[in-house]
């Protein structure tokens, strides 16, 4: 008998493989330039910005909330959970500890995209159940490669928006926490009955024209009592005008 010939591999096996790594290629480059070159934080005038604040979750290990109490740090946004079924290991011990130190407290949901409003509001009130905060109860919804990339944005919008239904029916005030992509694909002219948290590595002085109430300014934040980096933010108004701010946040009876 003759040798077996091997088939030969079709050509559109040949132009997937190079179109895989030409996105690979694409996709490195593209981290690559925002881990190292984009800027990730921006300077803010704490004297006409007096009312700072971080945001944490597990990630950023064992907190001494006291220290950034003393640190010139007056609120922080705590991680509680994501998606359908994810819930920050940390949430209860940073929540409690962050109270404990007189932090003026709110509590932050991940929202995944391919996951319908009503499991994520489900999952986000389980992980809160029984406490108590002083702010709004945050959506954080990021237009970015990894999350929902197959969701179209009508569905998207459609699932947040159902969310945001739930947790005001239960008598929650609602933050958006995005940044300006997220900005202009879901809160501009959609979701403005939400106060908006923005992040930009823009001077807020210079965002004279969007309607945020707080900004995320640093990814690369040094606080007290923080081992490593931390986000940074601030509230955009007066000591007066935060005191207001907090009288008015709606909280469940």
């Amino acid at each position: 008998m003759g040798k077996r010939r091997t088939a030969a591999k079709p050509d559109y096996i040949k132009w997937l493989l190079i179109a895989g790594a030409a996105a690979f290629v694409v996709l490195l480059g593209g981290y690559a330039v925002w881990h190292y070159i984009l800027p990730h934080s921006v300077a803010v005038d704490r004297f006409r910005y007096p009312v700072a604040g971080i945001d944490v979750s597990k990630h950023n290990g064992d907190i001494d909330f006291e220290k950034v109490l003393g640190d010139d740090y007056q609120f922080v946004f705590i991680k509680a959970s994501e998606g359908k079924t994810y819930r920050d290991e940390a949430f209860n011990s940073n929540y409690r500890k962050a109270r404990e130190a007189g932090l003026m407290v709110g509590a932050y949901h991940f929202f995944r995209k391919n996951r319908t409003g009503e499991e994520q509001a489900a999952n986000f009130l389980g992980a809160i159940k029984g406490k108590k905060f002083d702010l709004p109860l945050v959506i954080d919804l990021e237009d970015d490669w990894g999350n929902g990339a197959t969701t179209s944005r009508d569905t998207a919008l459609d699932r947040v928006m159902t969310m945001i239904t739930i947790l005001k029916e239960k008598g929650y005030d609602v933050i958006i926490y995005t940044n300006k992509n997220g900005y202009d694909k879901y809160y501009e002219g959609m979701l403005g009955d939400c106060d908006l948290w923005l992040c930009s590595f823009t001077s807020p002085d210079l965002l004279y024209d969007l309607p945020h109430r707080f900004q995320q300014f640093s990814h690369e934040g040094e606080v007290m009592g923080i081992d490593g980096d931390v986000d940074l933010n601030v509230f955009r108004g007066s000591r007066k005008e935060w005191s207001h701010y907090l009288d008015q946040v709606k909280q469940p009876e």
